[in-house]
C-alpha cells in the first residue's frame, strides 16, 4: 500500500490544531454548569478520593484527550507523561517498552478497570496491541504501590478505566490520513434507571513505516481489530458489572517483514459491590486475562493467562477515617515454545489505613504475599500530605515494593527456579502551590533503591567458543540499582487559554557497574498549549528527551524534540470534526539501538482528519 498524499491545503489548515492537556488538573467543570468539581482518582488507595488529597504524585489523561485523535495509539498518549519513558521500536503495533521513574520495563503495573494487563512470562504489558477506544480516563501513578497491588508496581501503576454509560447515546467515529491510515468506531450506551448496556466495536488499518534506519526497511503494516461489551446495574446500595473485550490482529516488526506476527488479548472482569451500611462496604472482583503471539513464519508462539480473584471490605469506622482489607488470589499459565504449560499461584493479603481530614491525608498499608515459588514476602507503605497554608500542601511517602520472577526467569533461558522477588525501598518529597487562580505548579525528589535484580550470569565453560563449547547462563539475583530524581510542573489558564509543562530528571544507576541503565534518558520535557472554549480549540505539544545509553557503549540512542498539533470544532451537539498532526517536524527520530550503528525510529510525520457522529 502507498502513503495517502494529503494536499498542502489540510497540511495547512491543520496546522495549528494541537492535544490538549495530557496532565491531572485538580478541578473539572461540569458540563451543565460552571461549578468546578474535584477530579477524583481510585489508582493510589483502591478507592475513590479527590486529587489533591493523595500523599502521592498521580495524573490524569482525561476523556477529551484520549478521543481528541482516535487513532493514537496508548504509547504515543503515556508519552506526554514526564516521569514515563515509552521506548517503541517502530511505529504502530511495535513493541514497547515503559520505563516508570527510571524503572525496568516490568516494573510498571497497567490495570483495566482493576484488571492486570501484564503478561506472565515477562511481566511486562503489551500496551501496543491495546484499544483505548471505550477508556473514559488514564490514571498514571508515580512511585511504589504493591501493597495494593502486589508484584510488578515498583515504579508505579497505569490504569486504564472506563466509566459507567449516565445517559443514552448512538454513536460512530471514523479518522483517516496519510501512511494509508484509517480507525473506525461504533458504539451505543443504553441506560434505563439503574442498568446499563455499553457496546464498542473498532477496526484500524495502517501501511506503517519503516521500523529501522537501514536502508533496505520496509513499511511494516498493522491492522486490529475488536470489540468490547459492558452490562451492569448500580445503585446506592450495590452494584454488578460484568465486561468482556476482544482485540487481535496482525503485525510486520522487522526491517525485511520476515517478522510477521498475530496477536490478540481478550479479557473479562466480573465486579460487585454491596454496601452493608453506610460505613461499611464490601468489594469483589474476578477476572480473566488472556494475552496470545503467534509468529506466522515459524512455530513460535507465546500464550499466557491470568486468572485474579480481589475480595476486600472498605470500614468507615470514623468520619475521616477508614480501614481497607482484602485477599488478592491469581493463577497465571504461560504456554510458549520454549517451555510448556508452567504455572504461578500467588495470594496476597493486604491492610490499609487512611486519615482524611481538612488539612491531612494519611496513608498506611502492609501486604503479606504467600506464592508457591518464593515463599512470602511483605511490604508496606507510609504516607501523608499536609496542606500547610491555604494555597501550599506537601507530602512524603516511603515504600516498598517487588517484582516477582517471571516464567521467562524461571524456566526460560538460564531459568532458575530457585529465584527470589526483585524489591525496592522509596523515598518520596512533594510540594503543590497554587499561586493564584491562573497558575499552579507542583515540585517532587525521589530515590528508589532496588536489590535482587534478576540478570542472566555465566556460571560455566565461560570461554566457550560457542561452535565445540557452549558457555552456560543461569538467571541470579545479583544486581543492584539506585534511581534519583525529581520533577517539576507549571499549569496557567486563564479563560480559554492554557499552557502545561513538564520536567521531569532521573539518575538511573545501575550499582553493579555504575553506569546508567539501559534506555533511561535523564532529562524528559513535556509542554501543552493552547486555546479552547469547548467549541473550538486548538493547541501545540512537545516532547523532548536527552540521549540514553543502548546496549552498545559506542552507540547511545540520540536526544530528540517531538511535536503534534491537534484541533476540533463542535458544530452542534451530536456533530464534532477534529484534526491532527502527528511529528509535525516530520523527524524520524531513534528510538532503540536495533543493531551496531541502525535504530530502531519513530513513525513520520501523520496528518489526519475525522469526524464524530452522535445522537
Amino acid at each position: 500500500m502507498s502513503r495517502i498524499l494529503v494536499p498542502s491545503a489540510l497540511t495547512a489548515a491543520i496546522f495549528s490544531a494541537s492535544l490538549l492537556p495530557a496532565t491531572a488538573a485538580t478541578t473539572v467543570l461540569d458540563a451543565n454548569s460552571s461549578v468546578a468539581l474535584p477530579v477524583i482518582v481510585v489508582t493510589a488507595s483502591k478507592t475513590p478520593e479527590a486529587i489533591e488529597q493523595v500523599p502521592a504524585r498521580i495524573s490524569v489523561i482525561d476523556e477529551q484527550t484520549i478521543q481528541q485523535s482516535p487513532i493514537a495509539d496508548l504509547p504515543h498518549l503515556l508519552q506526554r507523561e514526564a516521569a514515563l519513558n515509552i521506548v517503541q521500536l517502530g511505529g504502530y503495533g511495535q513493541q514497547t517498552s515503559i520505563f516508570t521513574r527510571g524503572t525496568n520495563s516490568n516494573h510498571t503495573l497497567v490495570l483495566k478497570d482493576g484488571l492486570r494487563l501484564n503478561t506472565g512470562s515477562t511481566s511486562a504489558a503489551n500496551i501496543n496491541s491495546f484499544d483505548v477506544s471505550d477508556v473514559s480516563r488514564i490514571e498514571v501513578l508515580k512511585g511504589p504501590a504493591s501493597v495494593q497491588y502486589g508484584s510488578d508496581a515498583i515504579g508505579g501503576v497505569i490504569q486504564l478505566i472506563s466509566e459507567a454509560p449516565k445517559k443514552q447515546k448512538l454513536f460512530t467515529t471514523i479518522e483517516g490520513g496519510e501512511l494509508d491510515t484509517y480507525k473506525a468506531i461504533v458504539g451505543a450506551d443504553l441506560v434505563q434507571d439503574d442498568a446499563y448496556v455499553q457496546v464498542r466495536g473498532q477496526r484500524l488499518e495502517t501501511a506503517g513505516s519503516p521500523v529501522t534506519d537501514s536502508p533496505t526497511a520496509k513499511d511494516a503494516d498493522y491492522d486490529q481489530k475488536g470489540y468490547s461489551v459492558k452490562a451492569g446495574v448500580d445503585n446506592e446500595q450495590f452494584g454488578a458489572s460484568a465486561q468482556f473485550e476482544e482485540n487481535k490482529g496482525n503485525s510486520r516488526y522487522n526491517p525485511s517483514l520476515s517478522g510477521n506476527q498475530d496477536f490478540l488479548n481478550r479479557s473479562l472482569n466480573l465486579k460487585g459491590n454491596y454496601n452493608i451500611s453506610a460505613d461499611f462496604k464490601l468489594n469483589g472482583r474476578y477476572s480473566q486475562f488472556n494475552d496470545e503471539l503467534t509468529q506466522k513464519n515459524s512455530k513460535s508462539y507465546i500464550n499466557t493467562e491470568t486468572n485474579e480473584g480481589d475480595i476486600s471490605a472498605q470500614w468507615n469506622f470514623l468520619p475521616e477515617q477508614n480501614i481497607l482489607v482484602g485477599i488478592t488470589d491469581r493463577k497465571t499459565q504461560v504456554d510458549t515454545t520454549s517451555y510448556k504449560d508452567k504455572e504461578l499461584k500467588t495470594t496476597g493479603y493486604y491492610l490499609q489505613h487512611q486519615y482524611q481530614a481538612n488539612r491531612l491525608s494519611t496513608q498506611a498499608g502492609v501486604r503479606v504475599e504467600d506464592d508457591d515459588n518464593y515463599g512470602t514476602h511483605t511490604v508496606g507503605q507510609l504516607a501523608a500530605r499536609l496542606q500547610v497554608a491555604p494555597l501550599t500542601s506537601i507530602y512524603a511517602n516511603i515504600g516498598s515494593a517487588f517484582h516477582a520472577p517471571t516464567t521467562n526467569d524461571l524456566y526460560g533461558f538460564g531459568g532458575n527456579i530457585d529465584l527470589k522477588p526483585e524489591e525496592s525501598v522509596s523515598y518520596e518529597l512533594g510540594i503543590d502551590q497554587q499561586f493564584n487562580q491562573q497558575l499552579k505548579g507542583y515540585f517532587s525528589i525521589y530515590r528508589t533503591n532496588v536489590d535482587n535484580l534478576i540478570s542472566s550470569v555465566c556460571v560455566a565453560v565461560c570461554n566457550g567458543d560457542w561452535v565445540n563449547t557452549f558457555p552456560v547462563y543461569q538467571n541470579i539475583n545479583i544486581n543492584k540499582a539506585k534511581l534519583t530524581g525529581g520533577e517539576a510542573g507549571l499549569k496557567w489558564q486563564q479563560n480559554a487559554w492554557f499552557v502545561d509543562g513538564e520536567y521531569a530528571y532521573v539518575q538511573p544507576t545501575n550499582e553493579t557497574t555504575d553506569h546508567d541503565l539501559l534506555r533511561r534518558p535523564r532529562q524528559t520535557a513535556t509542554l501543552t498549549t493552547g486555546w479552547d472554549n469547548n467549541i473550538y480549540g486548538v493547541s501545540a505539544s512537545l516532547v523532548a528527551k536527552s540521549r540514553a545509553k543502548d546496549f552498545s557503549a559506542a552507540d547511545l540512542t540520540p536526544g530528540f524534540v517531538s511535536a503534534d498539533l491537534n484541533g476540533f470544532y463542535q458544530y452542534n451537539p451530536n456533530v464534532r470534526v477534529f484534526a491532527n498532526i502527528r511529528n509535525i517536524g516530520d523527524t524520524n527520530y531513534k528510538t532503540a539501538l536495533s543493531n551496531v550503528g541502525e535504530y530502531y525510529i519513530s513513525a513520520p510525520r501523520q496528518a489526519t482528519a475525522g469526524i464524530t457522529l452522535s445522537y
